[in-house]
């Protein structure tokens, strides 16, 4: 697949979400490189802001198959992963997959769920496979999720663990709209589906085999300096020497910014990565990698403000293209 041709499909496909979707333009090319990396995303969001059918739109946009599951306190890890159900008139036993099956997973209320339940979605998260009754089943490719929790509401939910929130690639936050003519043109769209569900009507952009080389292309074509490797480094290792922060970004928040930044720079038309392509990434990808003391949390410091003055320290290197 030519660079042009890439570009071409990542614009087609970000355009063919904004026709729907109300929102912010880089946010969705964030989740589209997240996607092309098979990487996983976490929303923090307020309920109404269209989570569910941003989902909806881009799988099937993107040519891929798509489930949902809202995770409840009663929701166990056999209804996530699937169980061996004894078919009596075969007299043998048959497997009922579960949800988890499909290419994107809508995680929807993720922290409602017991930590027993989350932690089924572990093994699919970082290995593409599930295991049932000692039986490892893969998973299909491309292959992932895409979680959502409520930030207001914390009576009866269960804190993600950090071991499950650092699998996630990155972490975002849509927000509101920001103007009053977004918000009207939401109305206005509505009157124009006529129905709740617009994305019934949706024709798929690329096909599910086209995003699959797209996603080789990524991990092909994309040249790196050694110097942008560096500065991903000094980034991520600034967090972790930081006065408040106790834990910092693991080395897994340096990958996710490589992957990123290759993704980024593929979709703007480019065979190498520049520092701007890590920056537009190394909020999303790290802040929810850092866990601030305690002092600092009860005086209401952020972890956005440690990968602020990391990046604000570290010099971005002048010399990035092939040589």
């Amino acid at each position: 697949m030519q660079i042009e041709e890439f570009k071409k499909n990542c614009e087609e496909i970000v355009k063919a979400i904004g026709n729907i979707f109300v929102g912010d333009e880089p946010a969705l090319r964030k989740i589209l490189c997240a996607s092309l990396v098979n990487g996983h995303v976490l929303f923090e969001d307020y309920p109404g802001l269209g989570k569910t059918l941003l989902t909806k739109i881009f799988a099937k946009v993107i040519g891929c198959n798509w489930k949902r599951i809202q995770f409840t306190p009663d929701l166990l890890p056999a209804d996530i992963i699937g169980t061996r159900v004894w078919l009596s008139k075969k007299s043998e036993f048959s497997l009922e997959k579960g949800p988890i099956f499909t290419n994107v997973l809508l995680a929807d209320e993720i922290n409602r769920a017991t930590p027993k339940t989350q932690s089924a979605l572990l093994e699919s998260m970082e290995e593409r496979q599930v295991t049932i009754e000692g039986t490892l089943h893969r998973l299909e490719s491309p292959f992932f999720v895409i979680a959502t929790q409520n930030p207001l509401e914390m009576e009866g939910t269960y804190p993600l663990p950090e071991a499950q929130i650092d699998r996630f690639l990155i972490k975002l936050s849509l927000g509101y709209v920001d103007s009053i003519e977004e918000e009207t043109k939401i109305l206005k769209r509505r009157i124009e589906w006529k129905t709740d569900d617009p994305a019934e009507d949706i024709e798929s952009v690329v096909t599910q085999k086209t995003f699959k080389k797209m996603q080789k292309e990524v991990e092909n074509s994309v040249f790196v300096h050694e110097n942008i490797l560096n500065y991903i480094t000094e980034i991520v290792r600034k967090t972790r020497t930081h006065s408040k922060v106790e834990v910092g970004a693991s080395p897994r928040g340096g990958l996710a910014l490589l992957k990123l930044s290759r993704a980024m720079a593929l979709s703007r038309g480019r065979d190498f990565v520049t520092p701007d392509d890590v920056k537009d990434f190394a909020y999303d990808a790290l802040t929810h990698r850092i866990i601030l003391t305690s002092e600092q949390m009860l005086e209401g410091v952020d972890s956005e403000k440690i990968v602020e003055e990391a990046i604000s320290e570290v010099k971005a290197p002048k010399e990035y293209k092939p040589g």
